[in-house]
């Protein structure tokens, strides 16, 4: 496009008494081509925003740089459509909030901001966006006809969309048709599971098309595009999707395993999922002999909470325990129940029914099980009571009930890490060890995807399919595809209806969103995409295998395959890219180059080092602008620059910067591990990566490592921006000036 670029300064908040505006757009701007340059007091209100738009449509500005506040705030006011490049440069925040007025430092911070703003607008382009040669979908594929399932179908059909269904049991349900009752609001009583009228709900839906006695042996494609192959009672069906919510549930670990607590070897000790069956099925009675039960023990965390089982807690086992236990008090008044426990854990609202079990007259005993045993045809159970600080014996036992934990119905693409026991032999340096998939931690697999990176979704150390556990706890590491209940996390019935709602309205606006181009979260509408200029690859297959979300596959050349569909917008394939063949209309490696080269900087004689912080506008930009606003203080020798993830930083960077003069290099990202709080999952830890690599850049320029530091800024950190950057201008300070300044 022909660009009319107009570089707009607003001199509120403080900007105009901090800076001079006339030297900012004169000093800021010469290097570059400017049709129109104002000021004006107030650019956000209703007379600023009419300046611009009257210069859009007079004067055929196509391409507008404000220099105001950040870019987090007002983004809705300087949106003047898709034909207008809108750049924005931080002069608040960055400079007027937390520098000294009227200071020559201050000043030439400012000048670098503008010119680095207008070195990316002349670079921008305005975004294409991804259009997919067949017919997009808006249906939504759910797999698992539980409660998740068949609620997440129904919240789709209600959003006017449809729904496909694929239940691999010959009926909907799920464990929910399987039960007699559950503890459902206000968690005082126990009421019908509901199970029918959902069931009944779904069948009658016209927009929910079911498949039971079905499987998913294939999903091909991306959003908007997913290609899914469906095996129905021996035929093959092929249906279309937009995204896809998988609603597996859960299966309960082996007691097979719990051989310790007598499993296998007394037939009168069941488990919790064996209990409800008997108790659905009508009476509550001893396996061995078909007698009534007068006395049950519950044993709590039975192989969960152990790091040789299950290492977590499973959440909903406590409560369903006490129903059963409610269960067992209906058939008989007189009978008695104990609940041997670790520790009570009665989620969410359900406190009142853990009153009800204690009035009921139902025996709590804190500790754990020593032995589980049998006499004269009876069990009986040696436990330490924690409270009473004695063993005790429970004799004359009818049944012993084994409260196991929920393990995910899928089998993950990663082997999964658990923390090892203290004894362990094979534990890695984080005290982890891995949890093989033949172990019986997990069931069959569900999804079958047609991707590089594997048949399922990725997982998190204990096998559940991840997802960022504070700002989108929806999204996998699969662009459209939602887990929902309890295959994602151990959930109760109330909050597995909340689950899957979420899951299917975050499916419904994927498909939308793709429909037009558009990126989902955490680049939530970003209408750019990967392009790869193939002449230069040469199969290195880097981009492939740290592309966090399954977006690239491969051919039998080992050419990467871009599936726009499926991408997040990160930039990590850009970063991880050795030839610098993959860039965005607004975001590439040259850009940013560019923008790091229209730094000033000065002679070694005028004592002003540069420093360039390549920052991650997931969560320390937020923490810089935070800071701002609390107008804490730093150097004033330090330029931000803004990436989608730190993921996207290539190493060329770091060389030209120290090349040219630059004596420093700060990057600030996520925190990353186990439990990563990176939005792009794994961009800080490919950064930090990527920098053990830069000594030999440093090496041959002859210059300090120490010139080079990567630092974890979660977006809580404000109060720690300050320290960070002056701790590493100390260290500058400390390693002197860099040689190559004036070459």
């Amino acid at each position: 496009m022909d660009k009319k670029t107009a570089v707009y300064i607003c001199t509120g908040c403080g900007i105009g008494d901090a800076l001079n505006v006339e030297q900012l757009l004169e000093e800021g701007t010469e290097e570059f081509t400017i049709d129109v340059s104002k000021d004006h007091p107030c650019l956000c209100g209703v007379e600023g925003v009419e300046v611009i738009k009257k210069d859009i449509a007079d004067e055929g500005i196509n391409t507008v740089i404000i220099g105001a506040c950040s870019y987090r705030v007002n983004y809705d006011v300087f949106n003047f459509g898709p034909d207008v490049i809108v750049e924005r440069v931080n002069l608040r925040e960055q400079v007027a909030w937390v520098m000294p007025p009227e200071d020559e430092n201050t000043q030439e911070l400012a000048e670098d901001n503008l010119r680095m703003g207008c070195s990316k607008a002349k670079d921008t382009q305005l975004p294409e966006p991804f259009k997919a040669e067949e017919e997009y979908s808006k249906d939504v594929l759910v797999v698992g006809g539980g409660i998740a399932g068949m609620t997440a179908a129904l919240e789709t059909a209600k959003a006017g969309y449809k729904a496909i269904l694929v239940e691999k049991e010959d009926k909907l349900g799920g464990f929910l048709g399987k039960m007699k009752q559950s503890v459902t609001m206000p968690y005082k009583e126990l009421a019908d599971t509901g199970a029918a009228e959902m069931i009944a709900a779904v069948e009658a839906e016209e927009k929910i098309k079911v498949y039971t006695s079905s499987t998913v042996e294939k999903i091909s494609g991306g959003p908007g595009i997913f290609s899914v192959d469906i095996k129905n009672n021996g035929n093959a069906v092929n249906e279309r999707a937009g995204a896809v919510v998988q609603a597996t549930g859960w299966v309960p670990y082996d007691a097979n395993k719990l051989d310790h607590l007598g499993y296998g070897k007394f037939k009168d000790v069941i488990t919790n999922v064996e209990m409800e069956e008997m108790a659905a099925a009508g009476k509550i009675t001893r396996p061995s002999d078909g007698s009534p039960v007068k006395n049950v023990l519950f044993i709590q965390c039975a192989g969960s909470r152990d790091p040789e089982h299950l290492p977590y807690c499973s959440s909903v086992c406590c409560l369903v325990s006490m129903k059963q236990a409610t269960y067992v008090k209906e058939q008989d008044p007189e009978a008695v129940n104990y609940v041997l426990y670790k520790d009570v854990r009665t989620v969410g609202q359900a406190e009142d029914f853990y009153r009800k079990a204690q009035q009921d007259g139902n025996i709590f005993i804190r500790g754990a099980a020593t032995e589980v045993g049998e006499a004269g045809g009876k069990l009986f159970v040696e436990a330490d009571d924690e409270l009473l600080g004695e063993n005790v014996k429970i004799e004359d036992l009818d049944l012993v009930v084994l409260a196991v934990g929920m393990v995910p119905a899928s089998k993950p693409a990663v082997t999964p890490r658990i923390k090892a026991p203290a004894d362990a032999e094979n534990a890695d340096e984080e005290g982890m060890i891995e949890v093989l998939p033949d172990s019986g931690f997990f069931a069959n697999s569900a999804l079958n995807l047609a991707y590089r990176q594997g048949p399922e979704l990725p997982t998190l150390k204990y096998g559940f399919p991840d997802s960022h556990f504070i700002c989108f706890p929806y999204e996998t590491r699969r662009t459209g595809i939602y887990s929902a209940g309890c295959v994602k996390r151990p959930m109760e019935t109330a909050k597995a209806l909340d689950d899957a709602a979420g899951a299917a309205m975050k499916a419904v606006q994927c498909s939308e969103l793709t429909a037009v181009g558009k990126a989902v979260h955490p680049r939530s509408g970003d209408m750019t995409y990967p392009e790869f200029n193939m002449n230069r690859c040469t199969q290195c297959k880097r981009c492939t295998e740290e592309c966090p979300f399954g977006a690239i596959n491969e051919d039998e050349k080992a050419n990467p395959l871009p599936n726009p569909t499926r991408c997040r917008r990160c930039g990590v394939c850009m970063g991880a890219c050795p030839e610098r063949i993959i860039s965005f209309k607004n975001y590439s490696v040259g850009m940013i180059g560019n923008m790091i080269k229209s730094v000033n900087v000065p002679e070694e004689d005028e004592e002003k080092p540069r420093v360039i912080c390549l920052i991650c506008e997931n969560d320390a930009l937020p923490a810089l602008d935070m800071a701002g606003i609390k107008r804490m203080k730093w150097s004033p020798y330090v330029r931000f620059v803004q990436m989608r993830c730190l993921g996207s930083m290539n190493l060329v960077w770091i060389a030209d910067s120290l090349s040219r003069g630059i004596d420093g290099i700060l990057l600030m990202g996520c925190r990353h591990g186990d439990d990563y709080q990176c939005h792009f999952v794994k961009g800080s830890e490919l950064a930090n990566t990527r920098l053990s690599k830069v000594s030999e850049t440093l090496d041959r320029l002859a210059l300090e490592s120490e010139r080079v530091k990567f630092v974890e800024v979660g977006i809580t950190d404000y109060e720690k921006i300050p320290k960070i950057i002056d701790d590493f201008m100390e260290t500058i300070e400390e390693v002197g000036p860099n040689p190559y300044k004036g070459w």
